[in-house]
């Protein structure tokens, strides 16, 4: 029965199933053309088919002539296996550095996996590593694996021909599995043109060397890309925030260029240090690898001889208009009385308001543009207001401050910034940043354009979350109900999750509105393959199951705490007579009913006891060892009755508001009544062992993070429930 057929979606070719059937000498015909979520097949000369990557490759490793290539013994075929389990992990973002230190150790003093001689699960992982691209490879130069890269060189230097043709033809450009044709030196190649993964042809982008979906940069050089990432320290870097910051990273890395981080502290009235320095951690957790931190404070007295220069030349003018008055004359187009006062009038003012008198303060310093423009940012926008707070930073030195539309072009331009990222909201503003720059006599920074992120059910105006902070409505910025990172990496998010999400996303000026499910499924997919599992029960009405012929003397196993992932360590399990079961799972049983006790067997229940109410006071049954777990419906988690359970709140967690889009109304209308429960419960005693931040799965209750960790027992070890992706219940 030969392989007629191997069939493989283009977008996830399986290297290693490939790069196996090519050592083994199998050549059957390839399909390109399933579905990008159809697991690979093999379709045989008598119609049978078997579907995917391990099948096949195991398949594979029976057939083949290579010597040992599934194990030369039944031990050594499953250690094959365990190693098949274990390598998807490296497709998972996070874990991979992990699975690379785990791996790396584990070959010290072995040249292969298994055994002495290349298997399946040398392929497996070395599929899982070629796979990754420029991340393995930048690690594999680093030299901070180096058993795992020893071993690495070693296969490809035995194998080179085979494996060299299958990463150049399926994995040499990301997303594309389909075979690339290969060209000889005489035949040309046109690098005016690149081929896009959506089969659109575009003009060559000038900073790298990857021609699939990335974005480009207009104008940008290699080497030669400076850019900043500018937030206003008042309040904790959000949701939002992150894709600015993210797509900044992006670009520096792209282009090999620079990112800045500078402070927009020009509003004393919002900002702190304790902000300040809460962005500075945020943007660390972010991972972004900054040149410089930057204030525009610190080019306070270069922007108010901007100002007075600009007044000189009559391209600015001091105007006392009240600001409601102001503001309806821009939005109709009248010129202020003050627009036409001479300049010697206006550098008098000018000097009141820096020294903060009572004629000053009602004052402002507005550029003169055009206030018959069509576009109303250019409609004599203030450049310089006066506000007598003092500075986080200076303290009460200056009276005037300058506003942002005023000092970002300026500091754009000074601090050597190529391209300014900013989100479309501001489109109308561009006019206006480039008039200034072009007023100022400084060189044109480009401006690039990116949607906002925008989330259901979520606000993101700094302004707005202030308010839940200083109401009491949540704990803090860090609450994990609030969108802020601290906030959603306290709930359980990854930061590999966020980024992910963003970078999914791309630099799209389409405004969407983002589901959270998106983001908290990308993170299950991260968490779910190495997370710990532990063991919880309920504590109100919880119900003791007696097990007439269960063990007199309790006694322990040792079993691991991920069945999959040996990285995780081990757990003790303790069995008893006598167990704890949820009292949801208690009304469910009928006597007579055989169960499945998780990681015991399977047991019948022989009697419920009720007390006149008809509520479940007890229950007796039997253990069934012998019964298979294939024929029981119901699959039960328990626990020992035994001291050493350790107490447990399990916190569940609401969206802030009802309304999945605000419109027009006051977000204090749609306020959600009930947006934290928590949830009293016992747990396995190994889980006195958590650390805070610690990511775990309570076995057919979810995804939590310890939020605080056991300190005595008379106080309860806090777990923040992680959502898993689908749609989020009502706490009500």
């Amino acid at each position: 029965m030969d392989i007629k057929t191997f069939a493989f979606a283009p977008s996830s070719p399986p290297l290693s199933v490939i790069a196996a059937a090519k050592l083994a000498g199998i050549s059957p015909t390839i399909d390109t053309a399933l579905s990008p979520d159809s697991p690979p097949s093999f379709i045989f000369s008598d119609g049978l088919k078997l579907h995917g990557p391990y099948a096949l490759l195991r398949y594979i490793g029976r057939v083949a002539s290579l010597p040992n290539f599934y194990g030369q013994n039944p031990f050594e075929s499953s250690q094959i296996d365990e190693w098949l389990d274990y390598a998807p992990i490296l497709s998972l973002g996070p874990a991979f550095e992990n699975a690379c230190k785990y791996i790396d150790e584990y070959l010290e003093k072995r040249t292969f996996l298994v055994g002495y001689s290349l298997s399946i699960a040398d392929l497996a992982i070395w599929a899982g590593l070629a796979g990754s691209g420029k991340r393995w490879e930048s690690l594999r130069k680093s030299k901070k694996y180096p058993n795992l890269a020893r071993w690495f060189n070693s296969i490809v230097e035995e194998h080179g021909t085979a494996l060299n043709e299958v990463t150049s033809v399926y994995a040499g450009k990301k997303g594309l599995g389909e075979p690339t044709a290969t060209k000889s030196k005489e035949q040309s190649v046109n690098t005016d043109k690149v081929k896009k993964v959506n089969g659109d042809v575009s003009e060559n982008n000038k900073g790298g060397s990857k021609p699939s979906a990335e974005i480009d940069l207009p104008d940008a050089e290699v080497g030669k890309v400076r850019l900043r990432f500018a937030p206003e320290p008042s309040g904790y870097l959000h949701i939002g925030h992150s894709k600015a910051a993210l797509l900044n990273k992006y670009f520096a890395e792209r282009y090999q260029g620079q990112v800045i981080v500078r402070f927009d502290d020009t509003n004393p009235a919002k900002e702190s240090n304790e902000f300040v320095d809460n962005l500075i951690k945020d943007i660390d957790t972010l991972g972004i690898k900054y040149e410089q931190i930057t204030y525009t404070s610190d080019y306070f007295p270069e922007l108010m001889e901007m100002a007075e220069k600009l007044i000189r030349e009559g391209k600015a003018y001091v105007d006392d208009t009240p600001r409601e008055q102001m503001q309806k004359e821009r939005m109709d187009g009248i010129e202020s009385k003050c627009r036409n006062n001479i300049v010697e009038e206006n550098l008098k003012l000018w000097k009141e308001m820096i020294a903060g008198t009572e004629r000053g303060l009602q004052c402002c310093v507005r550029g003169k543009l055009d206030m018959q423009d069509p576009n109303k940012s250019l409609r004599d926008p203030v450049y310089y207001r006066c506000n007598p707070m003092p500075h986080h930073r200076i303290g009460s030195k200056y009276k005037v401050y300058p506003t942002y539309d005023f000092a970002c072009p300026y500091v754009d331009a000074i601090e050597g910034i190529t391209h300014a990222l900013r989100s479309s909201e501001y489109h109308d503003r561009n006019a206006q940043y480039y008039r200034i720059q072009e007023d100022m006599g400084l060189r044109k920074v480009l401006i690039y354009e990116f949607s906002r992120l925008n989330m259901v059910y979520t606000l993101l105006s700094k302004r707005k979350l202030l308010w839940f902070v200083q109401n009491g409505k949540v704990d803090g910025w860090d609450d994990a109900r609030f969108p802020t990172v601290q906030g959603i990496v306290r709930r359980g998010l990854k930061i590999e999750a966020l980024i992910q999400f963003i970078v999914e996303q791309g630099a799209s000026k389409n405004l969407n509105l983002m589901e959270w499910d998106k983001l908290w499924t990308i993170n299950k997919k991260i968490i779910d393959p190495v997370c710990p599992r532990h063991t919880a029960v309920i504590a109100d009405r919880r119900v003791l199951l007696t097990l007439t012929d269960g063990p007199e003397k309790p006694f322990v196993r040792i079993i691991p705490r991920h069945k999959k992932y040996e990285a995780a360590g081990d757990k003790v399990t303790t069995y008893t007579k006598r167990i704890w079961l949820d009292h949801a799972d208690a009304v469910s049983l009928s006597a007579g009913e055989e169960v499945t006790l998780m990681d015991w067997g399977n047991a019948i229940v022989k009697e419920i006891e009720k007390d006149q109410d008809g509520n479940i006071t007890g229950l007796s049954g039997a253990l069934h060892l012998e019964g298979s777990v294939k024929t029981t419906k119901l699959k039960l988690t328990w626990l020992p009755e035994i001291d050493e359970l350790v107490c447990l709140t399990l916190v569940e967690f609401d969206y802030l508001i009802t309304k999945k889009k605000l419109e027009e109304e006051d977000f204090i209308d749609v306020l959600n009544p009930c947006t934290k429960k928590e949830t009293l419960a016992y747990g396995d005693s190994n889980m006195r062992n958590l650390q805070r931040g610690d990511v775990l799965q309570l076995e057919r209750k979810g995804y939590f993070r310890c939020d605080l960790p056991f300190i005595r027992p008379s106080q309860p070890i806090v777990l923040y429930a992680i959502p898993d992706g689908r749609q989020q219940t009502s706490l009500k």
